[in-house]
């Protein structure tokens, strides 16, 4: 072969793999707007927003279903979920509820589906495919945060009101255990290998560590930040990446997001983003991790590997929940 022929080659392998990368990272970056009963959509390589899809009344937790061909969204003043093809964004069906649902999650096998209802302390068991509610099970007041652990067998729900994490079978949807955490508790994280799960509370401005088989708080993550008063700095959002290395807090007012070893439980850095930061959300390759800011109506890009925030993306308003989909098996 030619040295010239060699380099046209190499050239078309390169382009090729450029292509295939960019191809991968075309997720699609789903973020409900409670004040605009919206849903932006967002192109996670050109960072823009492609599309809006209108929902009910004040949208809050949104996941994907269905391996990925659904969007749920909590839409808490209708008292249901709404679900959407997270290809075509058009409206499929209606879920049931409780009152004011709030944060849903599935099961690891994808279904039931476990919603928090804010406001009758109930957390409800739904089936996605009969579009049925299997049983409720009692909670603490203001059930908010759901967690589930990467076995299938633990869910963990925490209640505003009674700052606690309630740890419930998650297929006799018994209650197994009650755990004290400090004040607020929003967000219920399992680490990857589910041997902890992290609870942030708002108020208390603190990260709970628990172990999951005893229940035992194994300690307190406590933020600082220069020039910023402790109680602006309110930790919702938790995500934790797949290699269980690093986690990522979302501090509310403080306009931060920290990232901590979860080893050593230290903070590393803090990240400033935009106002009123909330939740969090991974691309599925975890090259990117997409905040909602609430009060500044914009979702800040941050690249993990860097730990550094390249971009701030206008979306509707108050945005409250993200989630990422990975590209369809069945997309033309």
């Amino acid at each position: 072969m030619t040295t010239q022929r060699q380099g046209r080659v190499l050239a078309l392998a390169a382009s090729l793999l450029v292509l295939a990368t960019s191809n991968a990272l075309a997720y699609n970056v789903f973020v409900s707007n409670e004040k605009d009963n919206t849903v932006s959509v967002i192109d996670s390589e050109t960072l823009e927003v492609v599309h809006t899809i209108k929902t009910g009344n004040r949208p809050r937790g949104i996941i994907l279903g269905n391996d990925g061909k659904w969007v749920i969204v909590s839409v808490s003043d209708d008292h249901k979920l709404q679900v959407f093809d997270t290809k075509t964004f058009e409206f499929i069906k209606d879920l049931p509820s409780g009152p004011d649902p709030e944060l849903p999650i599935l099961h690891t096998s994808g279904n039931p589906l476990y919603v928090s209802n804010e406001d009758d302390n109930l957390v409800t068991v739904v089936d996605i495919f009969k579009g049925i509610i299997v049983t409720d099970v009692p909670v603490g007041v203001e059930p908010e945060g759901m967690g589930m652990s990467p076995d299938g067998k633990i869910l963990v729900n925490t209640s505003e009101t009674t700052n606690m994490a309630h740890f419930i079978d998650a297929h006799t949807y018994k209650s197994i255990d009650n755990v004290l955490v400090d004040n607020r508790p929003r967000v219920a994280e399992f680490t990857p290998d589910g041997s902890q799960v992290w609870v942030s509370a708002e108020i208390g401005g603190t990260v709970t560590v628990i172990d999951t088989a005893t229940r035992k708080v194994l300690g307190k993550i406590n933020f600082e930040i220069q020039g910023i008063t402790k109680d602006a700095i309110q930790p919702v959002g938790v995500r934790i990446t797949r290699d269980g290395k690093t986690a990522f807090v979302a501090l509310g007012p403080a306009n931060r997001v920290a990232v901590v070893d979860v080893a050593t439980r230290k903070v590393l850095k803090y990240l400033l983003v935009g106002q009123r930061v909330w939740n969090l959300g991974f691309t599925p390759d975890e090259r990117l991790l997409f905040t909602t800011n609430g009060t500044s109506n914009d979702v800040s890009v941050i690249d993990v590997a860097a730990q550094k925030v390249i971009k701030s993306i206008k979306v509707g308003r108050y945005p409250w929940g993200v989630v990422v989909a990975p590209p369809r098996a069945d997309a033309n």
